[in-house]
Parts: C-alpha cells; sequence; structure tokens
C-alpha cells in the first residue's frame, strides 16, 4: 500500500506529465517548433513511466524491465532503418499497436479483477468499469485490425490493394455494431450477476466475443477505403488509438493514461476533420463512399494527345530567363527520395536570384503533413513551405512550376468537371502557371484514377524520368549554364 506523500508524489508527476503533453502539442503545431515539441512529448512519457514503476502494486520488474528494454530496441531499429518514404506504413503500425495494447490491458485487467472478486478480496465489478473495458475492447480491435489494412494498402501488398467486398457489406457492418453494442450492455449490466452466479468465465469470454467481432468491423470498415484516402484513414486512426487509451486508463484507474487518450483522441478528430476539408470530403463519404475512377482509355487517349515531352537541357533554358519558381511535391517525390536534390537546386536557383518556393497541398504523399516532413528533413527553410490557400492566389505569376510526382492534387478537372470523381476537391493551381513541368515516370494515374488533362495543356512540358534523376540532371544542366 502506498503511502498518502507516495501517492500525492505520483500525482502531482503525472500532472506535470500531463502538462507536458500539451505543450508538446502545441509546439508542435507548426514546423518551426516541431521537434521541440516532440521533445517535450518524449519527456512528458518518460516521466510517467518511470512514475508508474514505483506504484506498489507492481511485483513483477523483471518482465517488466524485458518488455522495457525489447521494445526500447525494436524502436531504436525502426528509427534507424525505416526510410522516410515508409514513414505512413510505420505511422499505420504504431496505431495498430496501441490498440493492440489498449485490447490486452483492458482484457488482463478485467481477468485480474475477476479472479480476485471469485476469492473475495474485491467487491463486484463496478458498471463503469466493465462499459470502459467493453470500449477498449471494441475501439483497441478496429484500430488494430483497420491500421493493418491500412499498412496493406500503403505497402502495397498484393492482399490489400484490392479491396474484397462480399454481398450485404454495409448491413453487415450495421449488425456487427448493433451486436457489440448489446453485448456491451450484457456485459455492463450483467455482470455482477455472472459474478453472483460464480460463472467467472463469462465475462473473459464475452470480452474475447467482443474483441472478435470489432477485429471483424475493423477489416470490413477500412478494406473497401481507396489509397487516395489513406492520409484521412491513418489521421482517423489515430483518433481512434487515443480513445482506446482513455478508456483503458479508466479501466486501470490512470489519470494521465485518460489524459494523453484524450489528447491523441481529440487532436485525430480535428485532424481528421481538417483532411476531409482539404478533400472536399465528408467523413462519412471517405469510410462509406465510392471513391471510383472514371474515363474510358479513348478519353485518355484525346487528353494525352498534346502532350510534349521534354528534357534536363530545355528545363535549365527555362530556369535561366526565371525569375519565380514553385516546386510542387507529391508522393511520387517520396519514393524517388528527391528531397535532397531539390533542396540543392532550389539553392542553385537562389544564388542566381530567383524566388524559390515550395507549394505544399495538404493531402499529397500518403499522411498528412508528408511533404513537409519530407522537405524539413531536407532542410528547406520553413518560410518557404507555402500552403495551398497561400500559393493560389499568386499562381498566376509564377514564371515555373515543377510538379514532382504529384497527380491529383494539381488536377485541373477538380475545378472544371463536376461529375469527377474529385470534383470540388481544392487543388494547387499550377496550371494558371506561366509554365509548368511535370516530372513523373509515366501518364500512369494518381489515387483517383482518372487522367490529369494538366499533362496535355498547352504550358505543360513532360519530363518522363525518375524524380531523383530528373532533378539531378537539371541541376547538372544548370550548372553547365555558368
Amino acid at each position: 500500500m502506498d503511502s498518502p506523500l507516495t501517492v500525492a508524489a505520483i500525482k502531482l508527476c503525472y500532472l506535470v506529465a500531463a502538462a507536458l503533453f500539451i505543450f508538446g502539442l502545441k509546439n508542435m503545431g507548426h514546423p518551426r517548433t516541431a521537434v521541440r515539441g516532440n521533445l517535450l512529448g518524449v519527456a512528458g512519457m518518460a516521466l510517467a513511466l518511470l512514475v508508474t514503476l514505483f506504484d506498489s502494486s507492481i511485483d513483477g520488474y523483471v518482465m517488466l524491465v524485458i518488455g522495457l528494454v525489447i521494445g526500447a530496441g525494436i524502436g531504436a531499429v525502426l528509427a534507424v532503418k525505416i526510410a522516410m518514404t515508409a514513414m505512413p506504413q510505420l505511422v499505420a503500425l504504431f496505431n495498430g499497436f496501441g490498440g493492440a495494447a489498449s485490447v490486452f490491458v483492458a482484457g488482463a485487467e478485467l481477468g485480474r479483477l475477476s479472479g480476485e472478486v471469485q476469492v473475495g478480496s474485491l467487491p463486484a465489478i463496478g458498471h463503469d468499469v466493465l462499459v470502459a473495458t467493453a470500449l477498449s475492447g471494441i475501439i483497441g480491435s478496429v484500430t488494430f485490425i483497420g491500421s493493418l489494412v491500412a499498412f496493406g494498402k500503403l505497402q502495397e501488398l498484393k492482399w490489400f490493394w484490392s479491396p474484397r467486398s462480399f454481398p450485404f457489406q454495409q448491413p453487415a457492418n450495421i449488425a456487427v455494431a448493433v451486436c457489440a453494442v448489446l453485448l456491451t450492455v450484457w456485459l455492463a449490466s450483467s455482470g455482477g450477476w455472472w459474478i453472483a452466479q460464480d460463472k467467472f468465465w463469462a465475462l473473459p469470454l464475452v470480452y474475447i466475443l467482443l474483441v472478435v467481432l470489432s477485429g471483424f468491423l475493423g477489416y470490413s470498415l477500412t478494406d473497401p477505403i481507396g489509397g487516395a484516402d489513406m492520409p484521412v484513414v491513418i489521421a482517423l486512426l489515430n483518433s481512434y488509438s487515443g480513445l482506446a487509451a482513455a478508456a483503458t486508463g479508466f479501466v486501470i484507474d490512470n489519470n494521465v493514461l485518460i489524459i494523453a487518450g484524450s489528447l491523441v483522441g481529440a487532436s485525430g478528430i480535428i485532424l481528421t476533420q481538417l483532411m476531409c476539408k482539404a478533400m472536399n470530403r465528408s467523413l462519412v463519404n471517405v469510410l462509406f463512399g465510392v471513391f471510383e475512377g472514371a474515363g474510358t482509355k479513348a478519353d485518355q487517349d484525346e487528353l494525352y494527345a498534346t502532350v510534349k515531352s521534354t528534357t534536363a537541357d530545355d528545363i535549365a533554358l527555362l530556369l535561366d530567363g526565371a525569375q519565380r519558381v514553385v516546386f510542387v511535391p507529391g508522393y511520387g517525390m517520396a519514393v524517388a527520395q528527391a528531397q535532397h536534390a531539390v533542396r540543392d537546386l532550389g539553392t542553385i536557383l537562389e544564388q542566381r536570384g530567383v524566388k524559390v518556393e515550395y507549394a505544399i497541398h495538404p493531402v499529397a504523399g500518403r499522411m498528412p503533413g508528408h511533404m513537409n516532413v519530407l522537405l524539413a528533413e531536407a532542410d528547406v527553410e520553413y518560410d518557404k513551405l507555402l500552403e495551398m490557400d497561400a500559393i493560389n492566389p499568386t499562381m498566376g505569376q509564377v514564371d515555373v512550376a515543377i510538379v514532382i510526382g504529384a497527380n491529383d492534387v494539381v488536377n485541373p478537372v477538380a475545378r472544371t468537371d463536376p461529375d469527377s470523381p474529385i470534383a470540388g476537391m481544392p487543388i494547387i493551381d499550377v496550371d494558371k502557371a506561366r509554365t509548368v513541368v511535370v516530372i513523373k515516370r509515366s501518364l500512369s494515374p494518381g489515387y483517383a484514377k482518372i487522367p490529369n488533362p494538366l499533362f496535355g495543356a498547352e504550358n505543360t512540358l513532360m519530363f518522363f524520368s525518375d524524380g531523383k534523376k530528373a532533378v539531378l540532371d537539371i541541376v547538372g544542366a544548370v550548372k553547365e549554364l555558368d
């Protein structure tokens, strides 16, 4: 039993940890302070972990240390080995493991409480604890399985890449969700009766059934969602993992877990809403709508009949006479790891008196802020990273817009074709620049699976090449002009 002084000290440290989490989130709201915010969050979590070790109820320090060493080792390897292009997949896995942890912790606590009630050392388990346990199992399982599916899609694994639908899928999802709710009510209302009847096995059994049903729901809800919506899904699953952690905090009566989970849940919901706004789609449409490509091969051939190919030397001559150049990065830049080459080209142009900026679309890439992270890694100055709303009003004054691997986020049909799957989606208006250079391997469509008339526009030049090689070739050609 902890002394009152020890309990007060632990709660005070938890309060400090919670404050560090809040200030960390605040600082992560801007690229310039994001590193500091991350360090504050890490400090808060380290403090919470250390303080928890002083809890008198912990008696398995050997297993605890083994778990900490294994987890820290895996984290260190991932931090060093994972490429920036695989960061969205890693975030999806983090979300999933957070959900799985909530499932196991809540389930273990339910088993422990059931056992202690059975031997008479505890009164009957409260309804609030049973409800929180059920919510941990439901949300955590949905998060875990849904995140695995999201990981498979982002990794382009064959099994997950093509959605697998079955008859009456949406009604089945509704039926499973209703069953989960009914089981939660049953668990909360009948838990005391089961214990009174010495049927202690019933509580874990119902919990396992809840977890299995929720796992099916996580798969069935996530699998039909297309790759274009993955940034929204990642943000939503991140929110789910926080909500699961908060519910688990109520199960084990841990204040810092409740606070941390609530912060993650709330920030994830806000980010999800921002992502939906950036795509001009509702969350309901993302989760349950159909995002299908439109247009036949004949339509595509007609659009691309006027495509003009170019070379690095021609682009260098264009840049030689430019006064303002805007880079528009997309997932192709991430795949090619071209961010450092882009930074070098931008630096060379600035040394020649050219104004260089970077136009960032909120959903470019495969996770929120993907392009910001890549360019920050390449030490591009934060002030040069302009959001879509900031750059669009002056895009008509840009001499050369260089699109590197972006597709749907620069597709003008979002403005011009009300029947397009991306109709109304805010885009970066690169087609309004005096000259557009698009660097892509081919004319293949983006995640929306629709052709892009920008590629065949009169002011567009296509440079077919790997993103990094193309930019390096342009760097070499610009240097030869000196």
